[in-house]
């Protein structure tokens, strides 16, 4: 237990493994308590259950609780779709018979089969091929598998957990997804939501890897400061759980004294495309800006002013109306922070008001952005 949550973590949270993205979920926040009491009510069903979130959040450990609180006698079976490759995802899912195919010497189960009475986990569905979309629709249709090369099916009973940080209908209206199956899949759906939007699970997600690591090099876990603190609950999260739990690792090898300040922490300004956030520009602004507030220059809002107006006015070619059009300002403020920032000359600029209107009114003029 953190504070007042819940924590649950990954059975293998203790291994350095990149491809488990969130290793300890807390159910602090209380969004992630409504979260806890919808999985709690569904667990004991049979229905497929779609988890929807983005990377980081903790889909995995979300499914692992569902199965563990399932009654289940089975045991969890963790597949990523988008790690097979397709000419063995079919065999992979469903097995093969000694002799189906050119290197199949013996017979071997599939996920589906190692999965029987218990949990099967679709890590990633929406990378999965369609030809082999139709097959799993049958699997989940008729509750029984056919391996491959053989005829006689095998009866199942598998609780099927799938998730995805992509838009599966998205998918579907792109034809990449099956509509049929989304459907299936679609019956109990969890927004799984990201970190950012839910604040209460910060600082109790920190104290447990502050003693994680803390044990781990056998010394006391530090404190977090006030400020280090704020810090930690302002930040954006792009990478989620996962991210945090590097910054707070980070955090202990560097800090000195009992307790973590806020220059301790190292926010990534590294947003990766492939990381699945929905981070942009303004959240590479926000981490760089948290690195400036622990060890803030003299005049910061002058500075950050100064420097907008600057690569704006730069941007635009010296150009001031198409300046004060991308900065959406008036042309007579734009103005005055030009010449306050030396930009232009302080007497009376040769492209007057006159000038200026009559530029702003040439529509034939080419825009800059």
């Amino acid at each position: 237990m953190t504070r007042n949550g819940k924590v649950f973590e990954h059975p293998n949270a203790g291994q350095e493994n990149d491809s488990i993205r969130a290793r300890v979920m807390v159910f602090n926040d209380p969004k992630s308590q409504a979260l806890l009491d919808q999985l709690n009510r569904v667990a004991l069903s049979d229905a497929p259950i779609l988890i929807i979130g983005e990377t980081g959040t903790g889909k995995e450990l979300i499914a692992r609780q569902l199965h563990a609180q399932s009654a289940r006698r089975g045991p969890f079976v963790a597949v990523n779709c988008g790690a097979v490759t397709h000419s063995l995802a079919e065999t992979e899912l469903f097995g093969h018979q000694a002799g189906a195919f050119t290197g199949a010497t013996e017979t071997r189960a599939g996920w589906f089969e190692a999965a029987n009475d218990g949990t099967l986990f679709l890590d990633e569905i929406g990378d999965l091929p369609l030809s082999l979309q139709v097959k799993l629709l049958r699997v989940l249709q008729e509750r029984e598998v056919v391996r491959v090369g053989a005829r006689k099916p095998i009866a199942l009973n598998v609780r099927l957990v799938a998730c995805t940080n992509v838009n599966l209908s998205e998918a579907v209206a792109a034809g990449r997804f099956r509509l049929d199956l989304f459907y299936r899949l679609n019956v109990v759906t969890f927004n799984l939501p990201p970190l950012r939007e839910r604040p209460g699970d910060v600082l109790p997600l920190a104290e447990h890897f502050l003693n994680l690591y803390g044990r781990r090099l056998r010394r006391d876990a530090p404190g977090l400061s006030v400020e280090a603190a704020r810090a930690l609950q302002a930040y954006s999260w792009p990478g989620n759980i996962r991210e945090l739990e590097n910054v707070i690792h980070a955090a202990l090898l560097l800090a000195s004294g009992g307790e973590i300040k806020t220059h301790d922490l190292r926010f990534s300004t590294v947003l990766s495309a492939s990381s699945g956030s929905r981070a942009g520009p303004l959240d590479v602004i926000s981490a760089e800006l948290q690195r400036l507030f622990c060890t803030p220059p003299p005049n910061l809002h002058q500075e950050l002013e100064a420097l907008t107006v600057r690569r704006a006015f730069a941007f635009c070619g010296d150009n001031q109306v198409h300046t004060a059009k991308l900065l959406g300002l008036s042309r007579s403020v734009l103005r005055t922070l030009l010449k306050r920032f030396g930009l232009i000359s302080t007497e009376t600029d040769p492209a007057g008001d006159e000038e200026l209107d009559a530029l702003d009114d040439d529509s034939s003029r080419p825009a800059v952005y």
